[in-house]
């Protein structure tokens, strides 16, 4: 495990309005991981909301940008520099429309699929930073901005609510660097084995 501190940033748009949207699934992530490890609270610093913590004794900083989503690579920018962290120091929780509700993918570094969020983190960065995927499900053609914009919906909260709680509980390996790991024991949290009896033997 590097020696190097964390910074993992959720991404979303502030505002009680956009609170429950889609497009706030990084924003819902980062909660989830500050309620779970008692993180500090939140300040603001960097043009975001900022919190201090350990994960897997790892230093880690969780960060909201308030820059609203397309400049979030103000905030995350700002945050990296001042902490002088390389890019492999850097993941960033954002929704996904090419996946289906409730996937989760992980990724270092590739392209920005159109969300502009991790565009603008690319362009004051650099790619080459883990990216944790979740999705929220396609959009009918030309309807991706009402798509992520609207808020979850009812039947969206039975795979969101522990979705979020698995992020949380498997984040540590995340700082272990292992965001496969990470993505493994979620999918073993969600979608336990099941335990077949074992046939008795005839006596």
């Amino acid at each position: 495990m590097s020696d190097t501190p964390l910074l993992i940033a959720g991404l979303g748009n502030p505002g009680g309005e956009y609170a429950r949207n889609r497009h706030n699934a990084g924003f819902m992530a980062v909660d989830a991981i500050h309620a779970s490890f008692g993180f500090g609270s939140w300040r603001a610093k960097f043009e975001g909301l900022l919190s201090e913590g350990k994960l897997a004794r790892r230093k880690t900083y969780l960060l909201k940008p308030m820059t609203y989503m397309n400049e979030s690579g103000r905030s995350v920018g700002a945050a990296a520099r001042f902490l002088k962290l390389p890019l492999a120091a850097v993941t960033v929780f954002h929704d996904e429309i090419d996946l289906a509700a409730g996937k989760l993918k992980a990724k270092i570094g590739g392209g920005d699929a159109g969300h502009n969020g991790l565009r603008s983190i690319t362009q004051t960065l650099g790619p080459d930073y883990t990216r944790v995927r979740i999705g929220v499900g396609h959009p009918e053609k030309g309807r991706v901005v009402g798509h992520v914009l609207q808020n979850f919906s009812k039947a969206d909260e039975e795979w969101l609510v522990p979705m979020l709680s698995a992020i949380a509980d498997c984040a540590p390996s995340l700082a272990e660097d292992d965001p496969i790991g990470f993505l493994n024991k979620i999918a073993l949290i969600l979608h336990p084995p099941e335990h077949k009896p074992k046939p008795e033997k005839d006596s």
